[in-house]
């Protein structure tokens, strides 16, 4: 690393440090400000109240780095640039893409901690902090269907083996589920249905207890009692507990605003796919977009690199505000245009491919384009 590389590194890392000291003391301060009821409601001491915040961290991090790295960015390239540091350098014979490099560098690496943080620890950190949450409270039904892992009176439909799952509750954390009815097809179209008190995930199979089987004897017939048991064993039942959280929450996707949502991992979307081969169109268009989108989420964090280069570099002395406001406009831009992508790839109306990667595309070609043009 030459010399000049470590100085704009250096100027980079500074503000970038400081607007995250700055936006995680704001966010501590407004999650204790508006948690702090139910936070006395769960009896949390003070290191429970402090994990808790933590665990709630990583989710706001995974949207605030794009944003931290384009304010940080902009006010460091209009810096240099009003103090005509950018163009002495240039005047050496250095370009603007290679001043550019340890930024580029910068950007990479906050697509890699994005990625992992939005993969590996956001889901388990939501589990965490359920755990913390209901640690001295017995799960009411109305706190319980607000948990990731915890859901009320729902229902899974695997498509694969065409049987309705029906229930009242289902905790995924304990593979126990609550009043279970479940609706399968026979070979010759009648059908087999059991309603019973619960059903436990244990061993590779579901367990279920005071069971009352019913079934048709013919397809047209009546649904009649067959057996009671107070205990079996339904090893051809395949559904896992993982199986059914992730159709639960591609459930709740179902519509726009529900697609935005970072709820379904990469592992559960293939699993998905994987399990749900015969989905219907409009189904597979909101997965397939939601597929790509977590792909092509962190890549915003280098996206907004060569929008402020362009931004930043300008020649010219000019206001120190100058940084915040084009990074709120950027902001504000590319969130308009990537909520009108997803709407069109959930709609069917784009490729969810394409939906998910093109405001990444045209922002990041507007930067190559304008930064060629800056002199």
């Amino acid at each position: 690393m030459r010399l000049h590389d470590r100085y704009l590194l250096r100027e980079l890392l500074t503000p970038l440090a400081f607007c995250l000291g700055g936006f995680l003391i704001f966010w501590i301060s407004l999650f204790f400000f508006t948690n702090l009821e139910e936070i006395r409601e769960d009896k949390l001491n003070v290191g429970e109240s402090l994990a808790l915040c933590g665990a709630s961290l990583p989710e706001f991090l995974v949207l605030l780095l794009p944003i931290l790295l384009l304010l940080a960015l902009l006010y460091t390239l209009t810096q240099l640039a009003k103090f005509h540091e950018l163009t002495a350098l240039r005047a050496a014979g250095i370009s603007l893409w290679r001043l550019s490099a340890p930024y580029f560098a910068v950007g990479l690496a906050a697509v890699v901690i994005n990625f992992a943080l939005n993969e590996l620890l956001v889901p388990r950190c939501a589990e965490w902090a359920d755990h913390i949450k209901h640690r001295h409270v017995k799960v009411g039904k109305s706190a319980a269907s607000r948990q990731p892992t915890h859901f009320i009176n729902n229902g899974f439909y695997n498509v694969h083996a065409h049987r309705l799952w029906n229930f009242m509750e289902f905790d995924a954390s304990t593979t126990e589920m609550i009043e279970p009815k479940v609706t399968w097809p026979l070979p010759d179209g009648s059908q087999r249905f059991f309603l019973a008190d619960r059903g436990i995930y244990t061993n590779g199979e579901w367990v279920f207890y005071k069971l009352r089987m019913q079934g048709q004897a013919s397809p047209t017939g009546r649904l009649a009692p067959l057996f009671s048991t107070n205990r079996i064993a339904l090893p051809e039942f395949l559904e896992t507990p993982s199986q059914i959280v992730g159709g639960l929450k591609f459930k709740e996707t179902q519509n726009w605003a529900g697609s935005r949502n970072a709820d379904l991992s990469l592992a559960e979307i293939l699993e998905l796919r994987r399990n749900n081969p015969d989905m219907s169109a409009d189904e597979a268009n909101r997965l397939n977009t939601k597929f790509h989108g977590r792909i092509a989420a962190p890549w915003t964090c280098l996206v907004v690199v060569l929008m402020a280069i362009p931004f930043g570099a300008q020649s010219g002395r000019r206001n120190l505000f100058f940084g915040v406001a084009g990074s709120i406009f950027i902001c504000f831009a590319y969130f308009i245009m990537q909520q009108f992508s997803l709407a069109f790839g959930i709609s069917g109306h784009l490729p969810g491919w394409l939906a998910a990667w093109l405001p990444n595309f045209m922002f990041a070609a507007a930067g190559i384009i304008l930064t060629w043009r800056v002199r």
